[in-house]
């Protein structure tokens, strides 16, 4: 007679229970959103912060806590890893938000010189990424150069008069009032360079707008300067691209992509409102990457 035996599992015993969070994980979790405050500190170079970065894509409550430490500052997490580090964006109530108008004061500039301010970070983002692929490819690099820019910019307001022209718009608003006149008329208008008697340029001119806008990014770590022709050569940053990601569906740069200046072909991501927005203008706060 056999004797009938029942197979079980065998008891492993309760499930492991992570150890509880210090206030030296808080801190360290603090730690890492403030090298992301840093955006031209790159991981590779700093080996606390790439150990951080290890730690939140190892380690998932840690990875919480720092998570939820950005969110109490206001801070959008757009990416964390090796390549782009930290990378957050302040949310529009965050402290950190930098505005379009604190901008404008940052480069003297006057109430009209909003619009062009504006303008020029769309068009640096057009150019940077013109195609949806390259905005989805991790290792696309972008180039841009101040007169490029402004060339960009002076060909988008030519399509965009003959458009006004076509729809029997009016095409030469008051002079006396620039509120009323939609960007690409007072880009138009002014001046591409202009020179100071030692040869530099002219801070209210187009180019000099668009020199501000690159060193702003610059400064921000979200391009790099790589060489004095063409006013200044510029690649974009990881940074930079999840940046412009964020920002994509953003009317006014679907404005300028749909000119047809810079080519816009077809692929998974899109850099295009949805279909029903068909009025698009560009509006004086609407430049990246800045809140109103």
């Amino acid at each position: 007679m056999s004797e009938h035996v029942e197979w079980s599992e065998p008891d492993t015993g309760p499930a492991p229970v992570s150890a509880p969070l210090t206030p030296a994980d808080a801190a360290d979790a603090a730690r890492l959103v403030a090298f992301g405050l840093q955006p031209k500190l790159q991981p590779a170079r700093d080996q606390e912060y790439a150990d951080l970065l290890r730690r939140h894509r190892e380690d998932p409550a840690f990875a919480r806590l720092a998570d939820a430490v950005a969110a109490g500052l206001g801070l959008i997490v757009l990416e964390v890893s090796p390549r782009a580090g930290m990378a957050v964006t302040a949310a529009e109530d965050s402290v950190f938000a930098v505005r379009m108008g604190d901008y404008a004061r940052r480069t003297s500039a006057d109430g009209g010189d909003r619009f062009l301010h504006g303008l020029a970070h769309l068009a640096v983002a057009a150019m940077a990424f013109p195609r949806p692929e390259d905005l989805a490819d991790d290792g696309y690099i972008g180039r841009v150069s101040v007169n490029g820019v402004d060339a960009f910019v002076r060909q988008a307001c030519r399509r965009l008069e003959e458009r006004a022209e076509e729809q029997g718009e009016n095409t030469d608003p008051a002079t006396d009032a620039p509120g009323l006149e939609a960007a690409w008329r007072i880009w138009a208008r002014r001046s591409a360079a202009g020179a100071t008697k030692d040869a530099r340029r002219l801070a209210g001119s187009t180019t000099g707008i668009v020199g501000k806008a690159v060193a702003f990014l610059t400064d921000s770590g979200f391009l790099q300067r790589t060489g004095d022709d063409n006013g200044g050569t510029y690649r974009t940053t990881a940074r930079y691209q999840l940046q412009v990601r964020d920002m994509a569906g953003s009317a006014a740069l679907a404005e300028l992509l749909e000119l047809g200046v810079v080519p816009v072909t077809d692929g998974t991501a899109t850099l295009l409102p949805p279909d029903e927005t068909d009025d698009l203008e560009l509006v004086a706060d609407a430049g990246l990457p800045f809140h109103s």
